[in-house]
């Protein structure tokens, strides 16, 4: 049985664990995008490190419609943020591609991915400019990454993962158990992207995904057969770059 308060105090012990080793004077810097799983990582950044230890950034593209839930969590950790729009940006560096590669028509995926691109580059900006260093903080769990739910190099990338050996349906049980405000656990879903939910975009649920992943059972063949193909797509996004070694 899955018990969130042990898992937190283990996730806690190894986040001080990591500090330690890699930056003890070091401030995590995470991005707040108002979804369940950066909200929830960063209550348990508070929880390890201390509120005057953690970074939020806000990066809305343009206008954010729950950009008032990443405010929210900021305030309730009572965590120093910054705004940075990426809407300018995002549409400048567009332009200049889209004028500069004239001859291949960007698709909307690359699109898609551009403001993750944009994001992780400015977090990490803002944690080598901080007095005392920063380290990025990694907001993916294990179903986003078991079928390639991030963008490679966006929000996929980061220093340390504090929460990518947990399903959803875990995040779920941990964010209750830290107290994180109901309405930010478990609001629907969304990229902030696409303009749909994860589960429409996915073509299944994450209880489904979550339940395979665990098990190995998928009444669904189609359903299956989908995650399996996702699964094998995505992998090259969990895996170090690889490397020729040299007399190989």
């Amino acid at each position: 049985m899955f018990d969130a308060k042990k898992e937190i105090e283990g996730i806690v012990n190894w986040i001080r664990e990591w500090f330690d080793a890699n930056g003890k004077t070091a401030n995590a810097v995470i991005g707040l995008s108002g979804g369940k799983d950066s909200s929830i990582v960063a209550t348990i950044l508070v929880k390890a490190l201390g509120r005057d230890r953690v970074v939020g950034v806000m990066m809305p593209n343009g206008e954010q419609s729950d950009i008032n839930d990443s405010v929210a969590i900021a305030k309730f950790l009572d965590i120093k943020t910054y705004t940075v729009n990426i809407g300018d940006p995002y549409n400048a560096f567009l332009d200049e591609l889209q004028k500069s590669v004239s001859d291949v028509e960007l698709n909307a995926e690359s699109k898609i991915n551009l403001a993750p691109r944009l994001r992780m580059s400015t977090l990490y900006a803002i944690a080598q400019s901080l007095p005392g260093g920063g380290r990025v903080c990694n907001t993916c769990n294990a179903s986003e990454d078991y079928v390639g739910y991030s963008t490679k190099y966006g929000d996929a990338a980061g220093d340390f993962s504090p929460c990518s050996y947990y399903t959803v349906e875990e995040m779920l049980q941990l964010g209750d158990e830290l107290g994180v405000p109901g309405e930010l656990v478990h609001k629907t879903p969304s990229d902030g992207l696409s303009g749909k939910s994860d589960e429409d975009k996915l073509g299944f649920t994450y209880a489904v995904l979550d339940k395979y992943i665990k098990t190995g059972v998928c009444v669904d063949e189609k359903t299956k057969e989908r995650i399996d193909r996702l699964h094998a797509m995505n992998l090259h996004k969990l895996q170090v770059i690889p490397a020729y070694k040299r007399g190989e």
